[in-house]
């Protein structure tokens, strides 16, 4: 087990600073009394100054800059922390909270920098930056087929340290290596695995937190509701997660992916049509991921939809070739498509990497390229009729800038109980739709016009997806659901989004942090919000008068049937 107060993290940074002239940036009305304060809970063992940097820090820009992985929030405009605290050991996080509490500050909580709308590192008014990047390391027991694995670690640096021990295990988490495990987690974390073995959170067993008061807790001195919390509930709502400890899932030596492409003057429209049908209930070892994006067509001057199939097979191809000639023959799979390899090189493959890459590229932390990007998500649970898909392309090629990328569901995902984890999106989903446009050219005409591609694509979308509520992924965050300004209606803004990323898991949610944060010291535009003494008045005083009305209805009932 990851002992909360190790000396043992990897790479610090080193950098001169001097406490008696750092001055916070220009818009913060706080002074040097938050960095004495800092100093002053930090252990004379392991000073917190080296993890501190001002924006007159020479590495500031740097530090910041690192893990910002949507340049829509990394402008010369974008409001920046008057701090950062590149934490390299627990008491520096406890630090923060203190001193964070003490002084007033707005904290945000960053791992990995994947977050779609940037509000682990940006905010509209001043705020500082806990940064988790320093506290990445892992133990892995094959014995007992578990791991702690710290937050501030990338997904790649999990698989890679998994197969130093073992070749036939894994977790079942996503395909992008440098992905922040704090993040992912936190919104219930999936992957190619899901079908086999259930999200990310479905395979936590224990975890490590600093809680408001800057106490460190596991699952034991936490209790269950805050465990259960912490598995899906959302990121930066009840505490800084130093670490998870996991269950490692078995995976065969040899595994088999494939990628086939087909346009509509391919057959795409029956293709597509049968998948619906075949990848939420195929075998649970299979994952066929669908995306369709707008191409160029075969004629001068006109665009057409491709559908992508891509795939992984915990089996070998001839298996796997076989398996789809009986469920999938519509797709013309071959032997040819198909490419046998380790489940840890799958992960390049998924990446779109080659796959005889140096293994040791999954402990880079850096994406292959950064980009401006806008994402949504829904959820289908019926299948949609060929008409539907003629619609849908029409559409997309109207829009030309907006694709979507399907996740089925099925297998494992459909036999856990919605109210098991915090996480509710189970059975009765086929799939997850996750609408995405990325693109290079700086400008907030460019911006405009990719971003209302896929908000609109989103809207026409709406007879085909989930209803009442209409249900969107946590860690495909979306400020276009709402956002919070954690006022005395905070409970009611963030119903707004709460109910569509948690459904009838969120009011379990809202005591939960209720009880663990009462002053919302954790928040973001998108937390789990308190319940303020003004809204526990008027759901009081709601619940009264139904209940005045049901007496005066049942009176009445009584009195006429006399």
């Amino acid at each position: 087990m990851l002992q909360p107060l190790s000396s043992r993290i990897v790479i610090p940074i080193v950098v001169l600073v001097s406490l008696l002239c750092i001055s916070c940036a220009n818009d913060s009305p706080h002074d040097n009394t938050f960095v004495h304060c800092l100093g002053n809970h930090s252990e004379p063992s392991h000073p917190i100054s080296a993890a501190i940097f001002t924006p007159k820090s020479p590495s500031f820009s740097s530090v910041l800059q690192a893990y910002i992985r949507n340049l829509r929030f990394n402008t010369s405009t974008t409001r920046k922390p008057f701090l950062i605290v590149a934490a390299l050991h627990v008491s520096h996080v406890q630090a923060a909270i203190v001193c964070g509490k003490e002084h007033n500050l707005l904290m945000k909580i960053r791992s990995g920098g994947h977050d779609y709308e940037g509000v682990s590192y940006f905010a509209e008014q001043p705020f500082f930056l806990l940064d988790m990047f320093n506290l990445r390391s892992m133990e892995v027991d094959i014995d007992s087929e578990t791991a702690w694995v710290q937050t501030g670690a990338t997904l790649g640096e999990v698989y890679y340290r998994i197969a130093e021990k073992s070749k036939i295990h894994g977790f079942p988490a996503g395909v992008c290596p440098s992905v922040g495990v704090g993040g992912h987690i936190s919104g219930g974390g999936y992957g190619n695995l899901m079908r086999k073995y259930g999200t990310s959170v479905d395979n936590v067993i224990d975890a490590q937190i600093v809680d408001a008061q800057g106490k460190v807790l596991n699952r034991r001195t936490m209790g269950e509701d805050l465990f259960w919390a912490l598995k899906g509930g959302g990121g930066g709502s009840y505490g800084v997660v130093l670490a998870y400890k996991i269950n490692l899932v078995r995976v065969p030596e040899t595994v088999t992916v494939f990628q086939v492409e087909r346009t509509l003057d391919q057959n795409a429209t029956d293709i597509v049509y049968n998948w619906q049908h075949v990848a939420p209930s195929i075998e649970n070892d299979l994952f066929i991921r669908l995306i369709l994006e707008v191409v160029n067509g075969t004629q001068v001057a006109t665009k057409t939809v491709r559908a992508t199939f891509i795939a992984l097979y915990l089996g070998d191809s001839k298996s796997l070739v076989s398996l789809m000639g009986e469920r999938f023959p519509q797709l013309g799979l071959k032997q040819s498509d198909c490419k046998e390899t380790s489940w840890l090189r799958s992960v390049f493959f998924w990446d779109v990497m080659d796959i005889a890459t140096s293994l040791e590229v999954l402990l880079e932390r850096q994406p292959q390229s950064l980009k401006y990007l806008k994402r949504k998500s829904d959820y289908v649970k019926k299948p949609i009729s060929k008409e539907g898909w003629e619609g849908i392309w029409k559409k997309m090629i109207e829009l030309e800038k907006a694709s979507m990328y399907f996740n089925p569901y099925g297998g494992r995902m459909a036999e856990i109980p919605s109210t098991e984890t915090a996480f509710p999106h189970r059975a009765g989903n086929l799939w997850k739709i996750q609408y995405k446009a990325d693109w290079y050219e700086a400008g907030e005409d460019v911006a405009e016009s990719y971003i209302n591609s896929v908000r609109e694509l989103h809207r026409y979308m709406t007879p085909f997806v989930s209803q009442n509520p209409r249900q969107a992924f946590m860690c495909y965050k979306d400020l276009d659901l709402g956002i919070n300004h954690h006022g005395v209606y905070g409970y009611f803004e963030g119903s707004a989004y709460g109910v569509q990323y948690f459904h009838d898991n969120f009011k379990r949610l809202v005591e939960t942090k209720t009880k663990v944060d009462p002053t919302n010291f954790f928040r973001t535009e998108q937390s789990i919000p308190v319940l303020s003494q003004v809204e526990l008045v008027r759901m009081v005083t709601e619940k009264a008068f139904v209940s005045i009305l049901f007496g005066l209805f049942a009176f009445n009932w009584i009195r006429t049937r006399k």
